[in-house]
């Protein structure tokens, strides 16, 4: 694949390969399973979901198991992590390539993207926000960390690979039709069901 960015290149290989590894498990799935209930609350029943920077599917496994009857979609730019979201949802629901050279070609009850844009070059943000947009026909959730003011912090001893900032204000003040309908943090300290520090939104398109 030809990337537009550095932290495309990164993710496509080695590193992202690690990162699989890193984050699987009965306690992610597990702690995934009482995260989305929460986050979901608000939308009801959710019949279709596509997932932007899916890894190898901890998040679809658990939404499958909330909703049984629910069509997964993911765009996923690792080929290995790839192989193993076909192995879940099917080869012809998982895009093996950047978020940012996905077509939005159909409409889901909900658009998710969790722990991604963190690591979205910056200058690509807007294009990324809009592609949550018109992938959506109803709700977007957002699961990232938040920082009130742009940021980048050092990521397992690279640079320019993790950048805070408030994601969720800015897809807000982006779109006119859109609402919050919901929000909340996860602590990494929580005795039960911890998360990795996330802020998250829920938003509605009116």
């Amino acid at each position: 694949m030809n990337f537009k960015t550095e932290q495309e290149d990164f993710w496509s290989g080695e590193f992202g390969n690690e990162y699989n590894e890193r984050n699987k498990g009965d306690k992610i799935l597990a702690a995934n399973l009482s995260f989305f209930p929460k986050a979901l609350k608000q939308a009801g029943l959710i019949s279709s979901c596509i997932e932007f920077g899916a890894n190898i599917g901890m998040n679809i496994e658990a939404l499958k198991l909330l909703y049984p009857d629910i069509n997964l979609s993911a765009i996923e730019i690792n080929s290995t992590a790839s192989k193993i979201l076909e192995g879940i949802i099917g080869k012809a629901n998982v895009y093996n390539q950047s978020i940012l050279d996905y077509d939005e070609n159909e409409k889901h009850d909900l658009a998710l993207i969790r722990g991604v844009l963190i690591h979205i070059n910056p200058d690509e943000l807007d294009a990324v926000y809009d592609k949550l947009y018109l992938s959506s026909r109803k709700y977007i959730l957002m699961c990232e960390y938040y920082n009130p003011s742009p940021t980048t912090v050092s990521y397992r001893g690279h640079e320019n690979k993790l950048f805070k900032r408030d994601f969720g204000g800015e897809f807000m003040d982006k779109y006119e039709d859109v609402s919050l309908v919901d929000y909340g943090f996860v602590y990494h300290r929580d005795p039960a069901f911890p998360q990795d520090d996330i802020t998250w939104w829920l938003f509605e398109k009116k």
